[in-house]
């Protein structure tokens, strides 16, 4: 899989507003001028990350951008997917065969969509927060993962008590 400029760079201009933004807003020029990234570049991955939700913009002096929710809340994939950055390993729609061999899956193709699967799981279960923090990425996706499928079974248990 590759992940295109569009995708690297919200991802880098998010984690630099998470390190830098405690409190005041961040211009794109202090981003561009820290991440080496042109502003015209920025400026439009930054509509669309506007758009998703992600950020929040200030104009006038002092303006710039800041997240819109917490570190904690913000996952990586959601970055990625707001600046319409494809997530996909196989040339076919989907789990389709379009685009496979000669209209039939090829050979490789569960290999490489259970691999994307992975990596889109992996990129949905690490916030913000993490890469800011420099945070064990693998073990915080993990530990999240593990949270997600016992918070609900607790829930649905207690649920079941009070009736």
């Amino acid at each position: 899989m590759k992940l295109s400029t569009k995708g690297r760079y919200a991802v880098m201009a998010m984690v630099d507003i998470g390190q830098n933004g405690e409190g005041r807003t961040v211009s794109l020029a202090e981003i561009s001028a820290r991440q080496e990234i042109s502003q015209e570049y920025l400026e439009q991955l930054f509509v669309k990350l506007r758009k998703a939700g992600l950020v929040q913009s200030a104009r006038g002096p002092g303006g710039g951008y800041r997240l819109a929710r917490d570190a904690d809340d913000i996952v990586i994939y959601d970055v990625i997917a707001a600046v319409d950055e494809p997530m996909k390993m196989t040339r076919c729609e989907g789990d389709a065969v379009d685009g496979c061999v000669k209209g039939e899956r090829c050979s490789t193709h569960d290999l490489w969509s259970s691999i994307g699967r992975q990596v889109n799981t992996f990129l949905a279960n690490v916030t913000l927060d993490d890469v800011v923090n420099k945070r064990n990425l693998a073990l915080a996706a993990s530990i999240r993962q593990a949270k997600a499928r016992y918070r609900p079974k607790v829930q649905n248990e207690a649920d079941a008590r009070l009736s």
